[in-house]
């Protein structure tokens, strides 16, 4: 019986779709493999160069985990490898769980974000140009508050339980730099005004909020809000840069700071946080529609970036006809970046145990290798360069410290063998006192101000801090020369050589 050709036609092309998707997991499996290889030799490449010790990597989409890596040591001394269960200090990425909670609580009707601040907390009266003003919680978290960036150089170093009022009180005394609502202006505390809001209107520690209405519901299970809730040994240790190469380093505790930057995670955790952000997660104890609010960003000002604005917690911008959602961390030993495109269902998460600008660049180029586009490989890093130069200044610091002190030394050398001896004051050498003192004293005093001068209210503390530890190095070295500077030359004025002619 011969067979019809319409049905050979039909068979033919019912065979040929069975060929096609039977080889569909072989094409999208290699697909996957070349990219999981480009990634794997991005990261690796871009950490020896930024001389981050410890990185995770994770990458979420359409609901599942698909990479998840550590790189490098969370531990340099103990050789202690990176893995997705290594925790990490987030930085400024903790603010949107800040936002999270925000929106959650109005949705329980026991707040408006277009409530005045001072309904919450009375005594916060700030002012811009000698005049109070109102700052509403949808200002606070657009940034467009009017409080100054600079501001977190005066956050107080502090583990107790009052830190967070601390931390806002210290706003008090310094004044708006703009009218609220008028513009952007990224500044930390602002999120750290809305955790203190919080806590008057859960009635609960802000820590214990986030942990139990926020991070439990959605089986965060090994994440902390502040160090002090850290019951784990799988926290990194964190670094700096320093002469070039990471140093370990222990900042002060800013638990005043938990709600703007101290929420503690690791890539496990962070995926559930994607996959939760992206509207497909299984967990549905979290209403969907206050996580796409959060996702709305404040057009009502100019762009903090090209087509980039900023909604509660997540920076929102266009890029290729796509949206992207994305938020950089940074703490003085810990960096984190996160970036998800909410049409694809795609998330990329990246935790380093350094501050280094280069965690920002390894995730944009990471999300950039999974859409299957080019990627960057030359970045640069502010706080890598400026080591560089600081780490030159202190040898030539330090090496002429180290002159002045063999000057100092043989000129006390002289003394002890009677070649140099004392001698009275007259008009000249009072002349040339009064002049040394005084250039010391300006030389101590720009050094006082110096980062005042270079980073516009900056302290030494804070540069100390999140500087590289090159920089504390510096400060210190150009103190001791300036003594040694101040001795050698009062040591030359009161004492002559012994056949000097009188002066």
């Amino acid at each position: 019986m011969k067979m019809k050709p319409s049905l050979k036609i039909y068979t033919l092309i019912f065979a040929m779709i069975v060929g096609f998707y039977s080889l569909m997991p072989t094409i999208v499996n290699a697909d996957s493999t070349e990219k999981i290889q480009k990634i794997d030799q991005f990261v690796k490449e871009q950490k020896e160069i930024s001389k981050i010790p410890g990185i995770s990597v994770v990458i979420v989409e359409k609901g599942k985990t698909v990479y998840e890596r550590g790189f490098g040591y969370a531990d340099v001394n103990s050789k202690t490898p990176v893995t997705s269960d290594t925790l990490f200090e987030l930085g400024s990425t903790s603010k949107a769980f800040t936002g999270l909670a925000i929106l959650k609580l109005e949705k329980e009707g026991l707040l408006k974000r277009s409530d005045d601040v001072q309904k919450y907390l009375p005594w916060l009266k700030l002012k811009y140009n000698g005049e109070p003003q109102a700052i509403t919680i949808n200002q606070l978290l657009h940034h467009t508050s009017g409080i100054p960036s600079i501001t977190i150089s005066n956050i107080p170093k502090s583990n107790e339980g009052n830190a967070l009022e601390l931390t806002v009180k210290n706003l008090l005394d310094q004044p708006l730099n703009r009218q609220p609502g008028s513009s952007f202006e990224y500044a930390t505390l602002n999120y750290d005004v809305l955790g203190l809001i919080i806590e008057k209107v859960s009635k609960q520690p802000f820590d214990m909020y986030i942990k139990q209405q926020i991070l439990e519901p959605i089986n965060m299970k090994d994440s902390f809000v502040g160090l002090h809730q850290v019951k784990s040994n799988e926290m990194a240790s964190g670094y700096k840069i320093g002469f070039m190469r990471e140093q370990n380093y222990t900042p002060p505790i800013y638990r005043g700071n938990v709600p703007a930057g101290y929420i503690i995670s690791n890539t496990n955790d962070i995926a559930k946080w994607l996959k939760l952000q992206l509207g497909n997660s299984q967990i549905y104890s979290m209403d969907k529609r206050i996580i796409q609010e959060s996702h709305i960003p404040d057009q009502s000002v100019e762009p903090f970036d090209k087509d980039t604005y900023y909604a509660s917690g997540w920076g929102v911008m266009e890029r290729d006809k796509k949206q992207y959602l994305f938020h950089a961390g940074e703490n003085p030993t810990f960096t984190s970046y996160f970036i998800m495109q909410p049409d694809e269902q795609l998330g990329v998460a990246i935790l380093s145990n350094m501050n280094s600008g280069f965690t920002t660049a390894i995730g944009q180029g990471v999300m950039n290798l999974w859409e299957g586009k080019t990627v960057n490989t030359i970045h640069s890093d502010n706080l890598q360069k400026l080591d560089k130069i600081v780490s030159l200044v202190c040898v030539i610091v330090v090496g002429f410290g180290m002159f002045l002190s063999i000057l100092l030394l043989t000129t006390l050398s002289k003394i002890v063998k009677k070649q140099r001896i004392k001698v009275a004051l007259n008009v000249k050498r009072t002349l040339v006192l009064f002049i040394h003192l005084i250039s010391v004293a300006i030389i101590f005093a720009l050094i006082s101000k110096l980062p005042e001068i270079l980073a516009g209210g900056s302290n030494w503390e804070f540069a100390k801090v999140w500087g590289p530890t090159s920089i504390t190095v510096l400060f210190y070295s150009v103190i001791v020369s300036c003594v040694i500077y101040c001795l050698l030359g009062l040591v030359k004025i009161f004492t002559k050589k012994q056949n000097e002619l009188k002066v």
